[in-house]
């Protein structure tokens, strides 16, 4: 299950707290805290805490203080003047604080963002529960034949059935060894540490998660894109509705010129000067590789 009994019960009493403070809150934001959003089968994400606001961007830029006479809609025009330029600071005067639960293999990915503040579950002094990521039906795909990194076709029927099984049986059976080490019938078993390294990759495991708001969208851009990983960019897709609830403004803008933006090469964008001007350009005619032409019309086409 996602929420352990203690977890939601702790979620309950922390919920059911209100205290006074000057600092600046969201009511959206507030709405999210503690609060446990599921995600694949056994994860959750929910925010801890968060420091700031869209104001809070627009004071840094400013480098003033309190809120002045802006309005509004000049707060969002600045914002999005920023994320258009690329000027990233005023963006890190925003954090959030998370608690993720997530698949081990999961956690080795997006550990890779290495501009966050991390304090994972520890397999040396606790021991894991026995829940494993197994895919749905639907995301058991075999090997893309032209992309090294992707899916492809949807394995279907008793080859599917096949999978999965092999998938449980070979969860259940290292858990079983796992625990058969560490607790040897009376005897005093493996260390904790040394018996960890027999589980595998899917198992859950637990961490909190702190980074501020650029280095959180640079994380977004890359995981919430379509060609991300399904399993790490379902992740990415439920933070991306906690921050719209957080700094809709900021969001606004990263959403229009990062995730449905693109950035071109100088080559890319020589081909698109020829294309407005009406010339017919191929690939050869380009000076682009085959791979720089496909990604090309990909952003063009929308793929």
């Amino acid at each position: 299950m996602p929420v352990t009994p203690e977890q939601q019960a702790e979620i309950d009493e922390l919920r059911s707290q209100s205290t006074q403070t000057l600092r600046a809150t969201v009511p959206g934001m507030e709405a999210h805290l503690y609060k446990a959003h599921d995600v694949l089968d056994h994860g959750f994400v929910r925010v801890v805490d968060y420091m700031g606001d869209d104001s809070a961007i627009c004071q840094a830029a400013r480098v003033s203080y309190g809120r002045g006479t802006k309005a509004v809609s000049n707060d969002e025009g600045l914002i999005r003047y920023l994320m258009r330029h690329w000027h990233s600071t005023p963006f890190e005067m925003c954090e959030i604080k998370l608690h993720v639960k997530l698949p081990v293999f999961v956690a080795r990915q997006w550990i890779r963002h290495r501009t966050a503040n991390v304090n994972e579950y520890s397999a040396r002094y606790s021991i894991l529960d026995r829940e494993f990521y197994i895919p749905a039906a639907d995301h058991l795909n075999a090997q893309s034949k032209i992309n090294n990194q992707g899916r492809g076709e949807l394995l279907q029927g008793e080859e599917a059935a096949r999978v999965l099984d092999i998938l449980k049986t070979d969860s259940n059976r290292c858990y079983d060894n796992y625990e058969a080490m560490i607790s040897d019938e009376g005897q005093d078993g493996l260390a904790r540490e040394l018996a960890r390294m027999n589980l595998p990759a899917n198992i859950y495991t637990q961490w909190y998660w702190k980074v501020d708001l650029h280095n959180l969208f640079h994380f977004l851009r890359l995981r919430a894109d379509p060609h991300a990983q399904y399993e790490i960019r379902v992740y990415a897709e439920m933070i991306c509705k906690i921050i719209a609830d957080w700094v809709p403004a900021a969001y606004g803008a990263f959403e229009d010129y990062r995730l449905g933006g693109a950035q071109f090469s100088g080559k890319g964008m020589e081909v698109l000067r020829r294309m407005l001007k009406g010339e017919k350009v191929t690939r050869e005619s380009s000076g682009m590789s085959k791979g720089e032409w496909r990604e090309l019309m990909g952003s063009l086409d929308g793929t």
